[in-house]
């Protein structure tokens, strides 16, 4: 397992909520990755854990590469692979998203 590969396990497995997306929580830089902490904020989650995939070419592969998940945002919870932002968003519809987050 490559170094990019044990940081991306060990980011995933120690961080309860993580979301790899473009940008950051605060400023975005794709419609997808907006949408995505736009879903986890309206499930209450305060404390958002996300990794910038644009600053690092390695991390923006390696996290696709231990997905086997072509897209970017990726969003894990408690070391689980949730999927991109059409995946949040019909578990955000149904109300599974909640229920996960809060369990």
């Amino acid at each position: 397992m490559s170094d990019v590969q044990t940081w991306i396990k060990e980011t995933v497995s120690n961080t309860p909520v993580v979301l790899f997306m473009k940008g950051t929580a605060q400023f975005p830089q794709c419609g997808f990755s907006g949408r995505a902490i736009q879903i986890l904020k309206a499930c209450g989650v305060e404390n958002i854990a996300t990794v910038n995939v644009l600053e690092d070419p390695e991390v923006r592969q390696g996290i696709k590469d231990y997905s086997n998940w072509p897209t970017i945002p990726q969003l894990y919870v408690k070391g689980e692979f949730i999927g991109g932002s059409d995946i949040m968003n019909e578990m955000f519809e149904s109300g599974e998203l909640k229920a996960l987050l809060d369990a």
